[in-house]
């Protein structure tokens, strides 16, 4: 059975990354609007009623007037905006942690933020394990390549002589994702969140580091990777890399891929810990996550399409 797809939004920079991964599949059918109907309320209403499942990648607002289209109960909708993120009856599109089962029989998935995702996967299962408190304070410091701000961010960093090497922002603590870092992590207190931006064009860094002592038990870091390996074990995508001696991490690790890498670092003194996650911003951090919640949701293997 083929699954028939409208990637609405498909001209943005998720949007090209999920039409890449679907290319060549015969085991779906892409909707496809000619450009001049690209904006047309009516055509995109047909198209978005007409899909077994539609992957909105829209800014906010155009999301959820997307989701007001659909007239019928059959049409299933993986929604890539912060939109429906932390929203009733949504479920979230990372099934390593919410479940595949949920995941592949939602009729709405919220695709999970980049950043978000890296801290979900290094925290969720820490606190579901208890080695986290739920009211832990903590801090993530990361860095993205720039394709993570879209066709705006791309272009001012590609039109002509880079503006910067580095940058922080959202120093105002005000960035869109943290509620469902909290949320998607059993968090009842917000992380501090101090996100950045490279000059490079794909890739993820997302740490989060710890004073063991102020953890239940001052567990070992080796008992943090175990929970971590034992909370993935057999995942085709997410590795708990153990024994890496070199002395740095590139941003660039994973770029290009759909997989995301966890790091436990811990002191001699076992006093402190540094949690790290590396991705790439594009793939498990947005289209990827999507085809992979696409091809559950579609009954497929999860891996098709993707880039590993």
């Amino acid at each position: 059975m083929v699954t028939r797809i409208f990637v609405d939004g498909a001209a943005g920079t998720t949007g090209l990354q999920i039409r890449e991964r679907l290319a060549g599949r015969r085991d779906v059918e892409t909707i496809m609007l000619p450009e001049a109907q690209r904006k047309d309320p009516g055509a995109r209403r047909d198209a978005l009623n007409a899909a077994d499942i539609v992957l909105l990648c829209l800014p906010d607002d155009a999301a959820r007037e997307a989701v007001a289209l659909i007239d019928n109960d059959t049409t299933r909708v993986i929604d890539a905006s912060t939109a429906h993120r932390v929203a009733p009856g949504w479920i979230y599109g990372f099934p390593e942690v919410s479940g595949r089962d949920a995941v592949a029989g939602a009729m709405r998935v919220s695709n999970p933020g980049c950043y978000s995702t890296g801290f979900i996967a290094l925290i969720a299962p820490l606190v579901k394990a208890g080695l986290i408190p739920a009211d832990a304070a903590l801090t993530c410091n990361a860095v993205s390549g720039y394709s993570g701000g879209g066709k705006s961010m791309i272009a001012e960093f590609e039109a002509g002589p880079a503006p910067t090497a580095w940058r922080s922002y959202a120093l105002k603590l005000n960035h869109k994702h943290v509620p469902e870092m909290r949320e998607r992590s059993g968090l009842s207190i917000a992380p501090v969140f101090a996100p950045s931006v490279a000059n490079l064009f794909s890739g993820m860094i997302v740490e989060v580091p710890l004073h063991l002592s102020a953890l239940p038990g001052r567990p070992a870091a080796s008992a943090l990777r175990e929970a971590l390996a034992a909370f993935y074990e057999g995942s085709p995508i997410m590795r708990v890399i153990p024994g890496y001696d070199e002395g740095t991490l590139e941003i660039e690790r994973l770029a290009g891929t759909d997989r995301l890498d966890l790091f436990v670092f811990g002191d001699e003194g076992n006093n402190q810990v540094r949690l790290i996650a590396a991705l790439d911003n594009l793939g498990k951090g947005a289209a990827g996550a999507a085809v992979q919640s696409l091809n559950l949701m579609a009954g497929l293997s999860e891996t098709e399409g993707l880039r590993l």
